[in-house]
């Protein structure tokens, strides 16, 4: 038998098993409720499985229904092989939660490959919850169609950071009220630095200023609300070419 690989309705779910034809995959509770009382899938009905490492495929459940307590899914065939997601990374201040909920969420949507949350002076949200951030990071990654997850660090100090950042990757840093301009065109390996509200100090600047890795930008005229510059900054950076994004189709 053959299912179809066209219907984008069809159910979604992040594992961590290895994927391969005839393997049998639990799904955790909290999955098995989202197909049975959410969905109400019945026996038999498709569903797709991704690990971040495998590709897509196609599984469905042999059991006489499916329950809120957990069901055994055997995988059937591969709908896509796996291919690189090697968008920008995002480095953006902490927020409140909702907010950072909010970054993460359209980051993983857009395509960036890693999220580094940092602590500038200021920020006025030091402590965040990591495993809520990764279940939001794999719920956005179902529901793009996207292949992996991204990393998502721990949070550090902004000055921590610049120090021990790698060589060769660009970090375009979004200043508001500058003359800085929009970043060119490129096919190199980018990053977007995103400040807290109210922005970067004077010191911070200059302090970005004097790094030659740090390209200052500008996102428009407007002051932009700190996760509404996240996310106009990682589409113009895509749009403009930088990280060249390659997925399957």
């Amino acid at each position: 038998m053959t299912w179809s690989t066209g219907n984008t309705t069809t159910p979604r779910l992040f594992v961590t098993s290895p994927l391969l034809a005839g393997a049998e995959i639990a799904t955790s509770a909290e999955q098995a409720h989202y197909l049975g009382t959410v969905l109400r899938r019945a026996t038999g009905d498709p569903v797709r499985l991704f690990n971040g490492s495998d590709g897509e495929w196609i599984a469905t459940s042999t059991e006489s229904r499916v329950t809120r307590r957990g069901i055994t899914l055997t995988v059937r065939e591969r709908t896509r092989a796996q291919a690189p997601e090697a968008g920008p990374w995002l480095v953006f201040a902490l927020l409140k939660r909702d907010a950072t909920d909010l970054v993460v969420r359209q980051a993983v949507e857009l395509g960036a490959s890693r999220l580094l949350p940092v602590i500038t002076e200021r920020t006025n949200a030091a402590r965040v919850n990591e495993g809520r951030l990764r279940a939001i990071a794999l719920e956005a990654a179902e529901q793009s169609e996207r292949l992996t997850i991204p990393t998502i660090t721990g949070p550090q100090r902004l000055d921590s950071l610049l120090t021990a950042w790698p060589e060769g990757r660009r970090l375009f840093a979004a200043f508001e009220r500058s003359d800085a301009r929009a970043p060119e065109p490129g096919h190199e390996d980018a990053a977007l630095l995103i400040g807290p509200e109210g922005g970067f100090t004077p010191a911070e600047r200059e302090m970005l200023r004097r790094l030659n890795f740090v390209h200052p930008v500008s996102l428009g005229p407007f002051v932009l609300r700190a996760e509404t510059a996240a996310a106009a900054g990682l589409a113009l950076l895509l749009a403009m070419g930088w990280a060249e994004y390659v997925g399957s189709t």
